[in-house]
């Protein structure tokens, strides 16, 4: 049974669950923002469980669209379609089953969060595609990945207040610091085949805009800091962000593809660190 699901884990990489993470920290950080420390437990658990399954099908429809560069990327070699594991129509009918789940969660929440559904879902979809037309896919990911929050907002008070769209903004900073220096990593790869990202528009400079894109992070943390109204343990979280940052422009200080997937990883911290100072917030 395991080994045959396995290429339907990879194919939606639960086996690799950071992509989980980093889109999971915004929805929590949403949460407890939109109802003052105190989550309704059943929407709680539809956005937990809608992150996961909108990532998944995210992958799904990655995979497809990506299967014939995947084969010639080292990163990708593995991955289930080019190996043989999988058929065209077996991912396709996962992504399908998986946009059906989270169909039948968000239905259990109000109309403005469906209604926001609907470009959360094209979003999705589009996004595999972008790489192909752009150097801005980072930017297409940020905003997918950031769209969650304002229907976080929306499912918690019916509406969207400013609080919810500074989170988004900042999201999107976020997405696209950490999906780029997650393209440096595949940067050959990409040139070889075709593929555009920021670490190709970037070139030469990208740890500059790196930090630059950082520092413009914190000032979005710093401005939901003040719409909130939070206390200490949020600028504690700021302060814990500044120093992963630190730490990914230390690592990187000499250019390296093992560098910069370090840096990458070292997200999911940020993610938590920030998550923490809006819980202790609220105790």
């Amino acid at each position: 049974m395991t080994q045959k699901l396995m290429p339907y884990i990879k194919l939606i990489r639960l086996n690799k669950p950071i992509g989980i993470m980093l889109l999971l920290w915004p929805v929590l950080w949403a949460i407890w923002l939109s109802t003052t420390g105190t989550p309704d437990l059943k929407l709680l658990v539809i956005f937990i469980l809608g992150t996961c399954v909108m990532r998944s099908a995210g992958c799904a429809i990655n995979d497809v669209a990506d299967r014939g560069f995947d084969g010639q990327v080292e990163r990708t070699k593995d991955r289930p379609i080019p190996q043989g594991e999988l058929t065209v129509p077996q991912a396709l009918l996962t992504f399908v089953l998986l946009i059906g789940i989270a169909l039948f969660l968000v239905i259990h929440t109000n109309s403005l969060t469906i209604f926001l559904a609907i470009p959360a879902a094209v979003l999705a979809a589009t996004y595999p595609y972008a790489k192909r037309i752009s150097y801005l896919p980072q930017l297409h990911l940020g905003i997918t990945f950031a769209w969650a929050v304002p229907m976080v907002f929306a499912a918690h008070l019916s509406t969207v207040d400013n609080t919810a769209w500074l989170i988004f903004l900042t999201t999107i900073v976020w997405a696209i610091i950490y999906d780029t220096q997650y393209a440096v990593v595949d940067r050959d790869d990409d040139i070889k085949v075709g593929i555009k990202s920021t670490a190709l528009l970037f070139g030469d400079d990208v740890r500059t805009i790196m930090i630059s894109l950082q520092v413009l992070m914190l000032l979005g943390l710093v401005l939901i800091g003040y719409s909130a109204a939070l206390p200490w343990p949020f600028n504690v979280g700021i302060g814990g962000t500044i120093l992963v940052f630190l730490y990914q422009n230390y690592t990187t200080r000499q250019f390296s593809r093992i560098a910069y997937f370090k840096a990458f990883k070292s997200h999911n911290l940020v993610g938590l660190i920030i998550f923490l100072g809006i819980m202790f917030s609220y105790r």
